[in-house]
């Protein structure tokens, strides 16, 4: 099964598993034409976070995150959102496709070629597609911003949405890769005119930046939760918080409580708040001492589920981290797994497009803070804080869940959602995945620091939640505000279930 938020990539995925590809071939597969068909949330311009798992242990994180350039200027004020001086991290997607797919050629036996994985993207780039509502939806939303973004206009700003959209020069980039390896994007011909066009709109990163860039293995975080463990990448990425939520809540009785009740959100909002007071000291391990790992102390956990008071809302005045993303997930007949986020960070990242390649480059940059000691302040070659973190659950032994969804700092609060709706109350993935959402802090469509519902939670729990202090506003169900998630479940006897969300129009596919 593959599930991803396109068809066209959930379908490029299921191809390779038909004539017997495995997991992350399918992967790869859905990533490149999500880069074709999404990219207002992903591209070869951005980073990608991996899990992989099997039924004979092997579990593994690949952080496909770009570096700060080794040049970087003075800021003396916030580091600008969007526009070549928020293009401060070399991109890392492409790297991690091909640091993938070496290993699962070496464990998972791995046939399949770059090139045949990546035609599906080439096509729709040269034939064209109809873009998505999702892409309809952030072209417009950003339609105020767009002509002061460098190469944007011409590379996407179709007329309303009319016909098919194509895009060329990113056809030619792909082609490119997919002849010369996925290292090509970071070495050779194509690496020096990147670095040359980054250069000439005003980005400080340069084409030994993009040599320098290499995905990083690494073991997975975990926590148990009714008896299923809970995987998650490690730091820099906020993989940590989702565990932090999970480990407060395993010490509530929540399946005792109805799940679309006040009394639920209350407690998954205010263990979202708890793990949230720790997410600021969550850094690139290459650059700061202290142990995330002691985040999830059981003794520590337990204190933090002991500070929520089941009545009362804490007050929370902590800033809200924007970013976009996409999540796809895939399995085999021999039960290997990935479960993958890619990410551009905020909606058309940086809104600059890079030279003549069709590539639009990343703002994570703007992820870094610019005070000095903070645990996340810019340095030449560091990785900036994460929101992207996938997810796998294993359950005795074998994987039991993939999940993920898009929406930074949403991520950790949509899983707790979504999680204690499949474990605590036997929710299939599509049930879990309509459950009235929730978002704490800001968001595009309010910069207040609100607790955001959707109204499908009913008029009598949303009233209960002011009354217990949380400051409610209401958006209406299925708002695309709230991403778009989703899941893959094994059941008793090989059964494999899964969906993607109804706020997209994203698919999952059994093959």
């Amino acid at each position: 099964m593959v599930t991803s938020p396109h068809p066209l990539a959930s379908e490029a995925g299921a191809a390779v598993l038909r004539r017997g590809g495995n997991a992350i071939e399918a992967a790869v597969a859905v990533a490149a034409t999500l880069a074709v068909v999404m990219p207002h949330f992903c591209g070869l311009g951005g980073d990608a976070v991996w899990l992989v798992a099997d039924r004979e242990g092997l579990r593994r994180s690949f952080l496909g995150i770009g570096q700060a350039a080794e040049v970087l200027p003075d800021f003396e004020t916030a580091i600008p959102l969007r526009g070549p001086s928020s293009m401060l991290t070399t991109a890392c997607a492409v790297d991690s496709w091909g640091h993938a797919l070496a290993f699962g050629q070496q464990h998972w036996q791995g046939r399949e070629l770059f090139s045949d994985l990546l035609a599906p993207a080439i096509a729709l780039a040269e034939n064209g597609y109809r873009p998505s509502r999702s892409q309809d939806f952030w072209l417009e939303f950003r339609r105020a911003e767009i002509a002061g973004w460098p190469g944007f206009a011409s590379a996407f700003d179709y007329p309303a949405s009319k016909g098919i959209f194509t895009q060329s020069s990113l056809a030619q980039t792909l082609r490119h890769i997919a002849e010369h390896g996925h290292r090509s994007f970071y070495e050779g011909e194509l690496a020096r005119r990147l670095g040359g066009a980054m250069a000439s709109v005003g980005s400080p990163l340069t084409a030994a930046d993009l040599r320098l860039t290499r995905t990083r293995d690494a073991e997975p975080v975990s926590q148990d939760y009714r008896g299923v463990t809970l995987l998650a990448p490690p730091p820099p990425t906020q993989g940590i918080s989702t565990l932090m939520i999970l480990g407060i809540l395993s010490r509530l009785d929540l399946a005792a409580l109805p799940p679309l009740s006040a009394a639920r959100y209350h407690l998954l909002v205010e263990a979202v708040k708890q793990a949230f007071l720790d997410r600021e000291h969550i850094s690139d391990p290459d650059f700061a001492g202290g142990n995330a790992h002691g985040f999830l102390d059981p003794m520590r956990l337990e204190e933090k589920a002991q500070a929520i008071d089941r009545e009362r809302a804490l007050a929370w005045p902590h800033p809200y981290r924007h970013g976009d993303t996409v999540f796809f997930a895939a399995t085999d007949e021999q039960g290997r797994c990935a479960s993958v986020l890619q990410s551009t960070y905020f909606d058309w990242g940086s809104g600059v497009v890079v030279g003549d390649t069709g590539i639009i480059w990343q703002n994570r940059g703007a992820a870094f803070s610019v005070a000095p000691g903070h645990p996340n302040a810019i340095r030449s070659g560091k990785r900036p804080f994460y929101t992207l973190n996938p997810g796998i659950a294993f359950k005795d032994g074998s994987p039991h869940l993939l999940y993920g969804t898009q929406g930074a700092d949403g991520q950790p609060q949509t899983l707790s959602l979504l999680l204690t709706g499949l474990l605590d109350y036997g929710m299939t993935p599509a049930q879990a995945l309509a459950q009235p959402r929730f978002l704490l802090g800001r968001t595009f469509s309010d910069s207040h620091d609100s607790l955001k519902v959707e109204q499908s939670l009913g008029e009598y729990t949303i009233a209960e939640l002011a009354a217990r202090g949380h400051d409610v506003f209401s958006l209406p169900a299925l708002s695309p505000i709230f991403g778009q998630a989703g899941i893959i479940c094994f059941q008793e006897k090989g059964k494999i279930v899964g969906a993607h969300d109804p706020r997209g129009e994203g698919v999952a596919i059994s093959v």
